[in-house]
């Protein structure tokens, strides 16, 4: 589940610099700047790309600004695994992960006039059982919305 984030990488002038482009804003439009993990504080989608990309041990250095992501390199490190770090930020159950099993609570006991009501103004059985599920204020009000418009067509 999540969407991937589409991503190109762009090599830079200055050794060390690698610039990643998302098709997803990161700051607004504000500036970042991570020096190390612990200027990553929060849950921010920037702060938590930081995090990551500090997890991998390749990275001095984090700015980001919208959706363009600067990387200071750690001397003698790639971008190895930076870019499928980025694309998969927002994918939240990978290949191998098991999704959690909400149990599904049983409904409290409604009263049965909604059902009925629906059925004696001229519904059918299909839309009594969906009647279970609509607010009572609201069956009211197009029960009397339905009387309104056949008084006007005579009928």
């Amino acid at each position: 589940m999540g969407q991937p984030v589409a991503v190109v990488e762009k090599p830079s002038t200055t050794p060390g610099v690698v610039r990643f482009e998302l098709n997803r804003s990161l700051t607004g439009s504000g500036h970042e700047h991570f020096r190390s993990p612990s200027d990553a504080i929060g849950p921010r989608p920037a702060a938590v790309l930081a995090r990551r990309l500090f997890d991998t041990d390749h990275v001095e250095a984090v700015h980001m600004f919208s959706n363009i992501v600067t990387v200071d390199l750690r001397k003698g490190s790639d971008t190895a695994g930076l870019f499928d770090l980025m694309r998969d930020l927002y994918k939240y159950w990978k290949p191998g992960v098991e999704p959690p099993v909400f149990a599904d609570e049983e409904p409290a006991d409604e009263p049965a006039s909604a059902g009925t009501d629906a059925a004696a103004s001229g519904g059918d059985a299909e839309l009594s059982e969906a009647a279970k599920r609509v607010p009572s204020h609201l069956l009211e009000r197009s029960r009397s919305a339905r009387e309104r418009w056949k008084a006007k067509q005579g009928g």
